[in-house]
């Protein structure tokens, strides 16, 4: 939804703006911006300066954000329940009407959404960041200031070269962390097999909902899976699902999702990369999720040219399936835990979806916002990941040679209308089902300086040259 920023010390003011322009792709429908001349008699915990918070706002819907009048709040990102126009208001009214730790804590045990904001009320400064880590968050602590931004790269614009990461379910007030939510949870069922996957499908289908409500298009990254085929049948019940799928000629992702597509009667927007475009993606990709990191330069160029293209066609809302696999047990290495017994296998699933905010999440949101479009992900709703967490594992794996795994969503998305050679396809991990992964291993990487890249990047924000 935007880009935040903010820094309280000497020269805010100068700072702040330099960090927004770096933002300027996160939000290029709007700034907004508080600024407050420093109070000598006043200092705020330490901070020596003015205080100066913004955000660079992208507008993709009719509803546009406001600053609450309960103190300043920026938000990046979205509550979805309870449905609120504005995020930002709906965070400010909570710190007036239940004061700010107790609305903290409900913000973090009751809403659900995808967000990191900042409070300042004219005391102190609080930053946030929803309990799975879907939004990202970075910050920097230092004599007499405190500085946060979306990315890292607006942090290295004003010279911070080492920013950190907040923790998923976390707040910072002044210069104090406090963990206010971990997920999953733990709660009491004795669902049966068809129970548990019917509350799944109503958990889904609001999920979805509430997720494209307002939006006459949106766009999916399609890939003829069964987690992007559940994403595509709910969000045809209320809005027009647009089908991205990228891959290199003759993937296997462009064969079989164009299949699919047929199947379900969407014809998909077909993105076949080439080496050439490969290369030329590659420094933007590295640019967004500021990190050489082969695996997750492969994962996030399909939906680099995926968002690509649902700007292009005006689209500024695409959703994926990101999470699916963390939840339900999709990826192979399940297979060896499996074995080891399941309290191993739990432990597996518990640790992937806490950790997936900075090995995907982070990732995912960099890339598609560096297009300007805004990437949603329903299975990370609230209580689509403690029902995922609470039924039975033999629901998701059904032996140690089990090639197919998944099998409550599969079976879900054989209720729903897929075809069978849909809901059955094995897994196949998004680089290597495109065909990028080879392609970047074999003619892009083996001639990219790559350390020499990332020293230029950090310093060329620092030094303007990006901006």
């Amino acid at each position: 939804m935007c880009g935040i920023a903010g820094f309280i010390g000497e020269r805010a003011l100068p700072k702040l703006l330099k960090m927004l322009r770096v933002l300027e792709h996160r939000g290029p429908d709007a700034t907004r911006i508080y600024y407050k001349k420093a109070d000598p008699a006043h200092p705020i915990h330490g901070f020596k300066g003015d205080v100066a918070i913004g955000h660079k706002i992208l507008i993709t819907d009719k509803r546009i954000p406001r600053i609450g009048d309960q103190g300043i709040v920026v938000c990046d990102g979205r509550i979805y329940n309870p449905r609120t126009e504005s995020a930002s208001k709906l965070i400010s009214d909570s710190m007036r009407e239940y004061g700010v730790m107790e609305a903290l804590r409900m913000i973090m045990d009751k809403f659900d959404g995808d967000y990191s904001f900042a409070f300042f009320d004219g005391e102190d400064i609080i930053l946030a960041r929803d309990p799975i880590g879907i939004k990202p968050l970075y910050y920097k602590l230092g004599k007499g200031f405190i500085a946060f931004a979306s990315e890292r790269k607006a942090l290295w614009s004003i010279g911070i070269q080492d920013p950190k990461r907040l923790p998923p379910g976390t707040i910072l007030i002044n210069r104090k962390i406090i963990r206010l939510k971990r997920l999953p949870e733990k709660i009491e069922t004795k669902w049966d097999y068809n129970t548990a996957k019917e509350r799944l499908g109503e958990a889904l289908e609001r999920a979805v909902r509430e997720r494209i409500q307002d939006l006459e298009r949106v766009g999916i990254l399609f890939s003829g899976g069964v987690d992007s085929t559940i994403i595509t049948l709910l969000v045809k019940k209320y809005a027009e699902p647009i089908l991205y799928t990228v891959g290199s000629k003759g993937s296997q992702d462009l064969i079989f999702a164009e299949k699919a597509a047929q199947e379900l009667g969407i014809k998909p927007k077909i993105i076949k990369v080439t080496p050439g475009m490969i290369k030329d993606a590659l420094k933007p990709v590295l640019s967004a999720i500021e990190e050489f990191n082969v695996m997750k330069i492969g994962v996030a160029m399909p939906l680099y040219f995926a968002s690509k293209a649902a700007h292009a066609d005006g689209i500024r809302v695409i959703v994926s399936g990101q999470g699916a696999d963390e939840l339900f047990g999709g990826y192979h290495r399940y297979l060896r835990l499996y074995k080891e017994g399941e309290d191993k296998l739990v432990e597996a699933f518990k640790t992937d979806i806490q950790e997936m905010y900075h090995v995907n999440l982070e990732r995912d949101d960099a890339t598609a916002m560096a297009t300007s479009t805004e990437l949603r992900v329903p299975f990370l709703d609230k209580e689509i990941i403690n029902i995922a967490f609470n039924i039975p594992i033999e629901y998701k794996i059904k032996g140690s040679d089990d090639s197919l795994r998944k099998h409550i969503l599969r079976d879900l998305a054989l209720d729903m209308g897929a075809p069978a050679f849909i809901a059955k396809r094995p897994k196949k991990a998004a680089q290597y089902g495109s065909g990028i992964d080879k392609i970047l291993r074999r003619n892009i990487l083996p001639g990219f300086d790559h350390k020499s890249f990332m020293e230029n990047l950090r310093m060329g924000f620092y030094k303007g040259y990006h901006v």
